[in-house]
């Protein structure tokens, strides 16, 4: 058993450790006085308040009827501008590489004009979700009602938070959209980079383990299935041996594309529009339009550009 003064010496040791600059450069953030920081837990209270607007009645504890509607429109969109212009301004100060020569006043105004043009995009938003909802519904015979899938499918709070970050990324929001993305990503196994380009009709069914990556181009009425990756096969690399970051390195899916169970699909190929892509497949080149890809036949099948997977 330790002393007491070979705790406070242990203590104190490693106290010491822990504040030597070379311990911390590369994971710590240095910041202004009074500069703000992004919050998850703001982000996750502006996140819960655009479901309420995005879907009302569904989340929140407010009991909406048509005569009120506009009332409660106007509360929760009041509160959105002013907790989301916060957090747009601390997600710019804190990518600010030189922060000492900002005009924190004019910083402030922008991040207000940004939260302003991201709420004018809200009902396009809910335009393309009402899509995603009704998908969902259609394709799943298991699904009573499009307020079951609201309330229960787990695709459906993904893809509303990638729709959030999509648009935010748009604005050349820095950092907040992948905060919101990666929040989706723990609250429901599912992970969609919110650079990516997705379509209208977009549903993914149970949806634990997808991946969609940063430069993933997905069209209209497209299905993906639990464990589906759509990933990078290889990264390109400087004269240093860094990887070379912004290179389109992900697969465009066309319109009308099924991917089943666990398939893998990687690099910058094409999954040609109206194809069905098996589960437990490696696919690593451009398959054509109304392909049908599963194990036993993978070998046979042949494609336009007469690449195997």
């Amino acid at each position: 058993m330790q002393s007491d003064l070979n705790i406070l010496e242990i203590i104190n040791k490693t106290v010491d450790q822990l504040s030597e600059p070379q311990s911390y450069d590369q994971v710590c953030h240095e910041h202004r006085l009074g500069e703000p920081l992004p919050s998850t837990e703001k982000l996750a209270r502006i996140v819960n308040m655009l479901r309420e607007i995005l879907f009302p009645g569904y989340f929140g504890n407010t009991s909406l009827r048509p005569n009120t509607i506009k009332h409660y429109m106007g509360v929760y969109v009041d509160e959105l501008f002013e907790l989301l212009s916060e957090q747009i301004l601390a997600g710019l100060c804190f990518t600010c590489e030189n922060p000492e020569e900002v005009d924190f006043q004019e910083r402030s105004r922008y991040a207000q004009s940004v939260a302003s043009d991201f709420i004018s995009f809200l009902p396009e938003i809910r335009r393309k979700l009402v899509g995603d909802v009704e998908t969902a519904f259609v394709g799943d015979p298991a699904a009573k009602s499009a307020s079951e899938v609201i309330f229960c499918y787990p695709a459906i709070r993904a893809i509303s938070n990638y729709r959030i970050a999509n648009q935010l990324l748009k604005l050349e929001v820095p950092l907040i959209p992948r905060i919101i993305a990666e929040m989706a990503h723990s609250e429901t196994g599912i992970d969609i980079h919110p650079k990516a380009e997705i379509g209208e009709g977009f549903t993914i069914d149970h949806g634990t383990g997808v991946v969609i990556g940063s430069t993933c181009i997905i069209g209209n009425n497209v299905k993906l299935y639990q464990g589906v990756t759509l990933g990078a096969k290889s990264f390109s690399l400087d004269e240093d041996g860094n990887p070379i970051k912004g290179v389109p390195r992900h697969p465009i899916v066309e319109d009308n594309v099924i991917i089943y169970a666990q398939a893998t699909i990687l690099g910058r190929i094409t999954i040609g529009k109206n194809s069905i892509i098996g589960g437990n497949v490696w696919v690593t080149n451009n398959i054509a339009p109304n392909s049908k890809i599963v194990q036993f036949k993978a070998r046979e099948t042949a494609f336009s550009d007469g690449a195997g997977i």
